[in-house]
């Protein structure tokens, strides 16, 4: 689901992007064919710098489950056979252009399948003290090495769990316009605005689609059921019966997946922020403010009033003359999908944050704390999250044996838990855990001169009792670096990483650096 006015937006910052690109790549070859300097009387233009970098990759792929008979062998998919990246950068005194693409392999037989995707575009312009960056834009917000609560700017792209371990790779990037005054050594103050919004992107079908996106249509269906068999008379439900299989299906078409979630793409949906960080003796001080949305859609109830009210109505005709013995569908009504708002909400919020960093007996830490208040300051509308604190504490040290430990631990706090609701069609926060704590422990060590590294990331979510484990050992030779790794996903399987237990896989990949 892509709103027409981000689609425009993005369309027009990438022509923009491109065109300074390529107007300070002409400029440069123009300037060094030339040799301009200053024979004329006047100062010369600041000489103009075209950079290229990026990344070509080569990797197979296999998920264990399928494997696991000679039967399934043969639908094996070993997928991402190559990918990539690229990042062209033009540079002058006071201004630099950036265009990241990704490449990619995948869905090459699809007739909308292009093989570079626009990652990142933006201009960054200075003023003195002064930066101002326009575009799709990456930030990172707080001091967390991992997702924390102070990091807001961009939403995660969580379609494909096997580079969830890359913060940076699954961020989406979002237009904005980020402003930073350098106010001295030690202190700056941003600023950023968001037109839009766009929230965490999950997949809608195939293997990594969340359990939740079902619960949501099997929650549309009770609903429409029920409501159903409630307006009617008792003496229409005997010939109902036999209708309801034929009318469903077709009901449930008009709902598909892009009805079920909001326009986002106008500035009903902007955001702001303002941070400020700041060294005081030792330790690295940062305050925030920010207004938006929560990342995570949620789902509010169906509000099927209007729907089966006008459903019912038109189709008592119907079914009065309604023959089982010779079904004829041709005259039923399916009921007006527009009656229905969309069922997943994106709540507002206020944000307050602060973060701190310091070593401490070569501990290197790093923790963070936020408030977040939501439109339900008493707790009690069902539609809306309640407010919610969250804190993140971590550390990275090299500890005995050479061995590199990175480890953090994140929490969110729900506020007024005693005032949700049991019902999760009236209240959408209904059996779900007050407390939300997620452990990432990443352990590495590297041999043979920093040539060979073994790690593993552990990624923990201790209510639910589940876990993914990537365990990867990689070569690298200057610019070329070879990996094997895999993920693997255990626990609760009702849980947020455990539902993902027949996803566990094994990768073998080769990688360029330019």
């Amino acid at each position: 689901m892509k709103p027409v006015n981000s689609i425009l937006l993005r369309a027009s910052v990438r022509r923009f992007a491109g065109l300074c690109l390529c107007m300070a790549f002409a400029s440069g070859v123009y300037a060094q064919d030339f040799g301009f300097d200053d024979s004329w009387g006047t100062a010369s233009a600041p000489a103009l710098s075209v950079k290229i970098s990026g990344e070509i990759a080569a990797s197979l792929s296999g998920y264990v489950q399928d494997f696991s008979s000679g039967e399934e062998i043969k639908a094996v998919s070993l997928g991402d056979i190559v990918s990539g990246a690229l990042i062209f950068s033009a540079s002058a005194a006071n201004v630099n252009a950036v265009i990241g693409l990704n490449l990619s392999a995948a869905n090459i037989g699809d007739p909308a399948y292009t093989p570079l995707i626009l990652d990142e575009a933006y201009l960054r312009a200075y003023f003195g003290p002064v930066n101002i960056e326009a575009g799709l834009r990456k930030l990172s917000w707080g001091k967390a090495d991992s997702l924390g609560p102070l990091d807001v700017i961009n939403p995660l792209d969580y379609t494909d769990l096997r580079n969830m371990s890359d913060l940076q790779a699954i961020k989406i990037a979002r237009p904005l316009v980020h402003a930073t005054w350098n106010m001295d050594g030690f202190s700056k103050l941003e600023a950023v605005f968001i037109p839009s919004f766009t929230g965490h992107r999950f997949a809608q079908e195939g293997r990594w689609m969340p359990a939740q996106y079902s619960n949501i249509y099997s929650s549309i269906s009770e609903n429409i059921e029920t409501g159903i068999y409630e307006r009617l008379p008792p003496q229409y439900l005997p010939v109902f019966d036999s209708m309801y299989p034929v009318i469903y299906p077709q009901i449930a078409a008009s709902f598909d997946s892009a009805a079920l979630f909001p326009d986002t793409g106008g500035l009903d949906y902007f955001q702001t922020g303002l941070r400020f960080t700041t060294t005081i003796g030792p330790a690295d001080i940062g305050v925030q403010y920010f207004y938006g949305n929560l990342f995570r859609p949620d789902f509010t109830g169906v509000n099927v009033d209007d729907f089966l009210d006008d459903l019912v109505l038109r189709n008592l005709p119907f079914i009065l003359g309604f023959d089982p013995s010779n079904p004829d569908f041709s005259n039923l009504y399916y009921g007006n999908p527009n009656l229905i708002p969309p069922p997943i909400k994106y709540n507002r919020y206020h944000q307050i944050g602060i973060d701190y960093a310091q070593v401490l007996f070569d501990f290197n830490i790093r923790a963070e704390f936020a408030v977040h208040l939501t439109e339900d300051m008493k707790g009690d509308d069902g539609t809306v999250r309640n407010p919610f604190i969250g804190w993140s504490l971590g550390f990275d040290r090299n500890l005995f044996w050479g061995i590199n430990a990175n480890v953090q631990c994140t929490e969110t706090i729900r506020l007024l838990d005693d005032k949700v609701g049991n019902d999760p069609l009236l209240d959408c926060e209904a059996d779900t855990n007050a407390l939300s704590t997620r452990m990432t422990i990443r352990l590495s060590k590297k041999f043979l001169m920093d040539e060979l590294e073994s790690r593993a990331t552990v990624i923990w979510d201790i209510e639910n009792s589940d876990c993914y484990i990537i365990p990867a050992l990689v070569w690298t030779a200057g610019d070329l670096s070879t990996e094997l790794s895999a993920g693997i996903f255990t626990g609760n399987e009702s849980g947020e990483l455990g539902q993902y237990w027949k996803n566990s896989f094994v990768k073998l990949g080769l990688k360029y650096t330019f």
